[in-house]
């Protein structure tokens, strides 16, 4: 960690000034050169401590705890370190991971922590109380779905929607193809697709809602929306995968001729071109769930996490993230990258609303699982 190797360099420095200096006085006798050499030694070991000293006080820390990929971590941290001249320390994990260490710190009253840079609204919300309201001064630049109504703690920074990835030899191999989410009820894929479980999973539930709103007609929780769930568990008939990755590498792999997964990975699979891969968004409509930014509640860096969030949602961030990456930014007017397809060509659920799945979460899983269990009868 940056600023506790600091602190272990002073002390060791001051600890070798006091040996050397003890060394002088006690040393009654001896070659005047060795005494010279010896308070030359001390002086530069003082300077080094000065120096080290003021280093240390002129720049801030902020720490954070991140289940954000590396490649977006390379792109925001130095960028953000260089134009504010704060120091980040980053300690990353899963989600439930980073959220755990969270929970233990807040409840402990012992915060040392300032950033909570993992998953969404929709899968954070019954934690709420561990972050802080903040309104970012870049929140009015933010296209209108994402933008904080001033009383949230989620400031939402780039979005990841849920979407299909299909085996394009496989898919011809068994005479049908895959455009929207009624495609797969078609008998011929019985077996023949995967997901995640979306109890578990944050991109499943996410390709679960997608399909509620497209079943339901913009309803999540109709009769016809669950009526599709059905038949749709019937043709997964059990194939259910352990993890993300998992999924879309099964599909490129020729395993399965279907798979529900998010954009970012199956962009990158298509792009490369070594597979017969391409990425779907169904016709009926896609999930665009915002991936947010929180300060943690009592952050001992308040100012420098406010700056750290402003930073996310700025133009240059933005900019220099959806240009490299397959992240489709939540401010206005930025572009993404040449490998995906533009927002205009991907039907959006215009009744869709992050609070409210994010409130229904709880609902939504166990009316999920009971499906399950009555499919398994």
């Amino acid at each position: 960690m940056h600023t506790a190797k600091i602190d272990k360099e002073i002390d060791f420095l001051s600890n070798g000034v006091k040996i050397f200096l003890v060394l002088t006085d006690k040393k009654q006798k001896g070659n005047s050169i060795m005494k010279k050499l010896l308070c030359c030694l001390v002086a530069v070991l003082l300077l080094a401590s000065v120096f080290s000293c003021a280093a240390f006080a002129d720049g801030e820390t902020l720490v954070i705890y991140s289940a954000r990929n590396e490649r977006l971590n390379n792109i925001v941290i130095p960028a953000f370190e260089a134009k504010t001249g704060i120091k980040v320390e980053m300690i990353t994990g899963s989600s439930g991971e980073v959220l755990q260490r969270v929970k233990a710190e807040v409840e402990s009253g012992n915060v040392t922590v300032d950033i909570h840079w993992a998953a969404d609204e929709t899968m954070l919300a019954a934690n709420r109380d561990l972050f802080e309201v903040y309104v970012s001064s870049e929140n009015d630049a933010l296209r209108p779905a994402f933008r904080n109504d001033g009383t949230n703690c989620f400031n939402n920074a780039y979005a990841e929607p849920n979407v299909m990835i299909v085996n394009t030899d496989l898919l011809a191999q068994l005479g049908v193809d895959v455009t929207s989410y009624a495609d797969l009820l078609q008998p011929e894929l019985k077996g023949k697709i995967i997901s995640a479980d979306p109890a578990n999973s944050s991109s499943a539930f996410q390709c679960l809602i997608g399909m509620l709103y497209g079943a339901g007609k913009g309803d999540p929780m109709s009769q016809e929306a669950w009526d599709f769930i059905d038949a749709f568990l019937v043709n997964l008939d059990g194939k259910i995968a352990s993890s993300s990755s998992q999924v879309y590498n099964g599909v490129a792999n020729g395993e399965y001729a279907v798979g529900l997964s998010y954009e970012d990975p199956c962009v990158e699979l298509e792009a490369k071109g070594e597979q017969p891969v391409k990425v779907v968004y169904a016709t009926e409509g896609t999930v665009y769930p915002g991936e947010s930014v929180q300060i943690i509640k009592g952050a001992p860096h308040m100012d420098a996490a406010k700056a750290f969030v402003d930073f996310v949602l700025s133009e240059e961030s933005q900019t220099a993230v959806c240009a490299q990456l397959n992240l489709r930014p939540c401010r206005d007017g930025i572009s993404v990258n040449e490998k995906m397809v533009p927002d205009s060509e991907i039907t959006m659920f215009p009744t869709y609303s992050a609070p409210y799945i994010a409130e229904m979460k709880p609902v939504i899983v166990a009316t999920y699982l009971d499906h399950v269990e009555m499919m398994l009868e």
